[in-house]
């Protein structure tokens, strides 16, 4: 059995569709089709069968699939230790990670890691909290920033987690705002606000919403962006007010931020594959994630 083809089997299964996985590893649906229909004359079994539109796996493509993801990560594993052990980190390192971190946790780990590892090289992914985790279990990358606040992400026994920080969620306003003075706030007190939020679907924009529903209003969406600083250039220009992680508040932008009422922390955790221990390349990517970043990154207007 080739093992690349039990990857593609090993991501439909956690992505669902022939589609998702032509996406994620830049191929056509019907390429992808076709090597899983060799995979099935490989094996001498039925893998998939038709339900409607879609195609699913058999209990035969489940049992592969689950028990070729190990042996996978153990391949994997063996591979980095044939290359790396008692050697300098080398190869590429892929990084998931959400918006905020990339330019606090990810470019900072990153800058360090060029100068003391010249032969590493890791590939900065932008994916949001409940796109990394999937990316992580199918392959596509190998180490991802996520946070454990998600309420929808499944993280269950086959992760390892590491605490790299704590984040406060603030209330982000122009410097000119009448209320842009000092101590905690009520959201309710912003009822009749002009809102930005995120891109529907994303974690900020669901954690957004449910704060401003909880202080028993509807936010009045003004704008929304895919993008902090696009963000923060609105509110700057005193369009609109907004809910923001506090890694995200560039100190380059004129705002000033109010700490809620009701604090809202979240964890910002590195996640692994579990199984075979990490390659020397991935631990040292580990290893700067956790030491601290150089004050001056991000930050804001604390007022």
């Amino acid at each position: 059995m080739n093992p690349w083809r039990l990857r593609l089997l090993c991501r439909l299964e956690t992505l669902g569709t022939v589609r998702a996985v032509a996406q994620a590893v830049h191929m056509s649906p019907s390429g992808v089709s076709q090597q899983l229909a060799v995979l099935e004359s490989e094996t001498g079994t039925r893998l998939l069968e038709r339900t409607g539109r879609r195609v699913r796996l058999t209990s035969a493509g489940l049992i592969l699939a689950r028990r070729s993801r190990a042996l996978l990560e153990q391949m994997d594993g063996l591979e980095a230790q044939v290359r790396g052990l008692g050697q300098e980190p080398a190869g590429l390192v892929r990084l998931g990670t959400f918006q905020s971190a990339i330019h606090t946790l990810a470019v900072p780990a990153v800058r360090a890691l060029a100068s003391a590892h010249p032969h590493l090289q890791v590939e900065v992914v932008q994916l949001e909290p409940h796109e990394s985790l999937p990316a992580l279990r199918g392959g596509d990358v190998d180490l991802a920033i996520t946070t454990t606040d998600f309420g929808e992400l499944p993280l269950g026994e086959d992760l390892d987690l590491v605490v790299l920080a704590r984040d406060p969620v603030l209330l982000v306003l122009p410097a000119s705002h009448p209320a842009a003075g000092r101590g905690p706030v009520d959201l309710a007190a912003f009822a009749d606000e002009p809102w930005t939020l995120d891109l529907p679907h994303s974690y900020m924009a669901g954690l957004a919403l449910r704060l401003c529903r909880q202080a028993r209003f509807e936010p009045r969406v003004a704008a929304r962006f895919g993008n902090y600083l696009m963000t923060l250039q609105h509110v700057e220009a005193g369009l609109s007010i907004a809910l923001l992680p506090g890694l995200a508040v560039d100190a380059r932008y004129r705002v000033a931020t109010r700490e809620l009422a009701r604090p809202v922390t979240r964890t910002i955790t590195a996640a692994v594959r579990r199984g075979a221990p990490p390659g020397a390349a991935v631990r040292a990517v580990l290893d700067a994630l956790r030491r601290p970043a150089a004050p001056g990154g991000a930050g804001g207007q604390q007022e």
